[in-house]
């Protein structure tokens, strides 16, 4: 019974010394109020070329993604331990997944892109959680109100990122398209009227029966054909939103659980950001390279 009451008595002694330590940190430590600003803050101004901070922090992890690969691989060794075991990992993981997925002849040729897509977006959105981000910064006036314009803020927070390398899939998508096919034979994929004029052509020459099914058909396939094309341009779109919509919503999230329930509170918010960090770079490369393998697929097949 002593052990028991004891026991309670400790977790009432730690709930109350958190109480007396958020109080604290409410008065010294205050979190700013939430403030969503959907377009990233311009801190400098290279002439009439704007630097923001989303644009820094892709700098940034460029930065430290070129530092880790180069400390990894400036003492290589046959038998890699270390860092070189970890990026070793990581390379052959995503070289398998490529070849499992679009198969030895061009699982190699689009791990580039498929790894350099994946790297970027994912330290994109789990540096974005390390202490600086959104906190350190600048404070100054616009329209007569002191606003907080913060140094470092996650690059797949502003659309012009994700939109870029939904840009940078597409035209590798359709690079190997045309690569694949060549150029007349890609295009077919969306401008097919070759059955479309050979009905029109047998109905001239009075053979109306068969070039009314052939007209048929043909209207069919351009219509595909025209489907298929805003398919592609749609890809820019949803990948674009996808990506930017997650993140966004990810960092508005933890910034509330930081103002409402600061510290220790917020850690597992953190945790559930970087595995949604991860999905989403899995699921942005992933779906990068299905959408290369049918490009370079055999348009029956496709």
């Amino acid at each position: 019974m002593i052990a028991r009451l004891s026991r309670k008595k400790k977790i009432v002694a730690v709930a109350l010394l958190a109480a007396i330590l958020l109080a604290i940190g409410r008065i010294y430590f205050p979190t700013p109020i939430p403030h969503v600003e959907l377009p990233p803050e311009k801190l400098w101004h290279i002439g009439t070329f704007p630097i923001t901070n989303t644009m820094i922090s892709a700098w940034l992890t460029i930065l430290v993604l070129g530092v880790i690969f180069y400390l990894g691989t400036r003492k290589m060794q046959m038998v890699p331990r270390g860092l070189q075991n970890v990026l070793e990992a990581i390379v052959e993981t995503i070289a398998n997944f490529c070849d499992n997925v679009a198969g030895p002849e061009y699982g190699r040729k689009f791990f580039p892109v498929v790894a350099t897509i994946f790297l970027f977006v994912i330290a994109n959105a789990w540096l974005s959680l390390f202490p600086g981000f959104m906190s350190i910064g600048f404070w100054h006036e616009v329209d007569g109100h002191t606003v907080f314009a913060p140094l470092f803020r996650g690059a797949n927070t502003d659309v012009n990122v994700p939109l870029a390398i939904s840009l940078v899939s597409f035209v590798f998508v359709e690079y190997w398209g045309v690569k694949a096919h060549g150029m007349r034979r890609y295009m077919r994929k969306f401008f097919n009227m070759q059955k479309l004029m050979a009905g029109t052509g047998q109905i001239f020459r009075g053979k109306v029966k068969s070039g009314l099914g052939q007209l048929f058909t043909g209207f069919i396939e351009a219509f595909v054909g025209i489907i298929e094309l805003i398919s592609e341009i749609v890809r820019i779109v949803s990948f674009t939103f996808r990506l930017f919509g997650n993140m966004t919503a990810g960092e508005i999230l933890i910034f509330s659980m930081l103002f409402l329930i600061p510290w220790v509170a917020a850690l597992p918010f953190y945790g559930l950001e970087l595995f949604v960090g991860f999905v989403q770079a899995l699921i942005f490369c992933g779906l990068t390279l299905v959408f290369l393998v049918m490009a370079v697929a055999p348009h029956e097949e496709h």
